[in-house]
């Protein structure tokens, strides 16, 4: 006889500021060290909270080696005080490690098997580079054209996107524009204020006069992406990066970011036992697989299936956190799904703000949580594309 599902709260949402790569403000922190900054700060959210009953970390994580390997989510979970009796599992889907964790970890509070549950994701792309340090295609890849896409490098299969959806250059540049200038907005408004657990920075410099090291600390409290000079002249100017005259360049593609997104979830016994006020429900989430050469495309098949799983139509949504991979996969997906543009990341997106590969699901899933309690709306979703063609979309409801 099968039990009923239960519901997943999501008591706590929190992440570091994101710093850009690999010459930002985080390039010399170390990305277990930006986890445990954020489970930290989310489980401050929740003083109420014996951290004793919670069972897992389940960790996303795009790239995990080096200083991101070694189970990741189990020595952040040990090193940010939780109980050893706390697991730790690391999980990679890419671009959607984060938002995966998060769904992970809330199937488990559903089906009964957890209480409370640590969902995150944390990238380093100042430390560890895209493809890892050994990247190794399997040769089989190219025996025949059908799985060849898995070999494309991301701004190529934007290009593709750009061409088969007919995005020009024009719109590209203008989508990135607005970006920037709704994150400048939102930054200045304070609207990241309850997401973003400042971190203060040391930093050790030798002092040659005193023979001393000397350490300055900074607090970062803002994501370092957002550029108040960028300008449609400015855009215009770059070149494409991916292919012979394309149209994808730096400027309409996600930046390389670092940082850390936490949350913690839990079921109706544990709201009830420790007497604690959910700030959202996750509701439903999923994958999609499409062609690899058009993997930025996935979010046009993921997000019917979402809404489906939720018993939701799309405009029950009040917000929508589409990931700028880059912009012209970004606009290909509002277009084919006719997506209100106004609720389409209205703080700004990746191509300002930052894309730490597996944070940023995590990231972008407490933006959510907040601005929905900040304006009163009920419905918001996290989507993204995902390396080798996938897409993926996670539904969140205000309580």
């Amino acid at each position: 006889m099968s039990k009923q599902l239960q519901d997943a709260y999501i008591v706590a949402a929190s992440r570091t500021p994101i710093g850009k790569a690999p010459r930002g403000v985080f390039r010399n922190t170390r990305p277990d060290e930006l986890l445990v900054h954020a489970i930290k700060a989310a489980v401050a959210q929740v003083p109420g909270l014996d951290t004793k009953v919670i069972e897992d970390a389940i960790v996303g994580c795009a790239i995990p080696e080096a200083e991101q390997g070694l189970n990741v989510a189990r020595i952040g979970a040990l090193l940010a005080g939780l109980p050893n009796t706390v697991g730790g599992v690391t999980v990679n889907r890419f671009c959607a490690s984060g938002l995966t964790a998060l769904a992970m970890a809330a199937d488990r509070i559903r089906v009964g098997e957890a209480e409370a549950m640590i969902a995150a994701g944390c990238e380093s792309m100042s430390m560890v580079p895209m493809m890892g340090n050994k990247p190794s295609l399997s040769p089989h890849i190219f025996d025949t054209n059908e799985n060849i896409g898995i070999a494309y490098g991301m701004g190529l299969t934007a290009e593709q996107v750009a061409t088969r959806w007919k995005v020009s250059r024009e719109a590209q540049d203008a989508f990135a524009l607005e970006s920037h200038r709704r994150a400048l907005a939102a930054q200045q408004a304070g609207e990241f204020a309850d997401e973003i657990a400042p971190y203060t920075l040391a930093e050790h410099f030798p002092d040659l006069a005193t023979g001393q090291i000397r350490v300055d600390s900074r607090v970062v409290a803002q994501d370092e992406g957002p550029r108040a000079d960028t300008s449609a002249e400015g855009l215009a100017k770059l070149r494409a990066v991916f292919a012979n005259k394309g149209s994808v360049t730096a400027g309409n593609s996600s930046q390389t970011s670092d940082g850390a997104g936490a949350l913690i979830v839990v079921s109706e016994k544990v709201l009830k036992q420790f007497d604690l006020t959910p700030l959202a429900r996750f509701v439903s989430f999923a994958v999609r697989g499409v062609p690899p050469e058009i993997m930025g495309i996935g979010p046009k098949e993921a997000i019917p299936a979402a809404l489906k799983a939720a018993g939701l139509k799309l405009d029950d949504l009040d917000w929508i956190e589409l990931n700028e991979a880059f912009a012209a996969q970004s606009l290909a997906v509002i277009q084919d799904l006719g997506l209100d543009p106004a609720k389409v990341n209205p703080l700004g997106g990746a191509i300002a703000l930052g894309h730490p590969l597996g944070a940023t699901g995590a990231i972008r899933s407490s933006t959510v949580v907040h601005a929905l309690r900040r304006r009163n709306l009920k419905y918001g979703m996290v989507t993204m594309c995902v390396g080798t063609g996938m897409g993926a979309a996670g539904i969140i409801e205000r309580l």
